[in-house]
């Protein structure tokens, strides 16, 4: 089985939110919580790096958002990030610094580490993006199952029940996912480790891994 604790997925200190991420054994246990620590990283943003646009938003002065990009509260926008025409972000958002939120990508109740890129017709909801992670174009986490059932993240043969009935997907850290794949709920992708494009992803996906499909995935020479 695969170590899927927030200290194996995310060992870098590459988020705003990592002091508060280490508060939990598994990452998927912040994903109630993201709003209010939004709001709890904020009141320490240095004014002359942040202004806050709105109620509940705030933007790195560095950080480039084309007029018509939506954001929706509680959210801050890191430093030198991009955010391109059309995109949606809902609210409970948290991109870091040198990220890519591309056109017509939807963000809802997310941490986006530094250096992550979801650039091209993406959705990504209820969900924690690791440092230099990727969703190639079309991607997108799926964070409802079709009966609405709780979400289980399945580990071998672990089970762990997260009693969430909205939870998309974990990506380590060095994560890439391929082309119009779906990670289905309670994905988690382990670091270093890519995916193939039209790939459909259902539970953990080991470290240093490539995945072909459910039952092909090789380790990285």
């Amino acid at each position: 089985m695969s170590d899927i604790t927030v200290k194996a997925l995310y060992k870098t200190d590459e988020s705003l939110a990592m002091p508060f991420l280490l508060k939990y054994t598994y990452p998927w246990e912040v994903l109630p919580h993201i709003g209010e620590i939004i709001l709890k990283i904020a009141e320490d943003l240095d004014p002359g790096r942040y202004e806050k646009r709105e109620d509940n938003i705030w933007v790195a002065k560095s950080a480039y958002i084309y007029p018509t990009a939506t954001i929706k509260g509680p959210a801050i926008i890191g430093e030198d990030t991009e955010v391109r025409p059309g995109a949606f972000i809902r609210g409970n958002v948290l991109v870091g610094n040198n990220c890519v939120v591309g056109n017509s990508t939807e963000l809802k109740n997310v941490i986006l580490f530094n250096n992550v890129q979801v650039p091209h017709y993406n959705y990504v909801g209820d969900s924690v993006l690791g440092y230099r992670s990727h969703m190639g174009a079309g991607s997108i986490t799926s964070n409802v199952k079709a009966d609405k059932s709780i979400v289980v993240v399945k580990n071998g043969d672990e089970k762990h029940d997260t009693g969430l009935k909205k939870f998309g997907a974990m990506l380590g850290d060095h994560v890439e996912v391929g082309c119009n794949s779906v990670l289905n709920p309670g994905s988690v992708i382990c670091p270093n480790t890519n995916i193939y494009p039209l790939s459909m992803v259902r539970g953990v996906v080991p470290e240093d891994s490539i995945y072909k499909n459910t039952n092909e995935i090789i380790s990285k020479e």
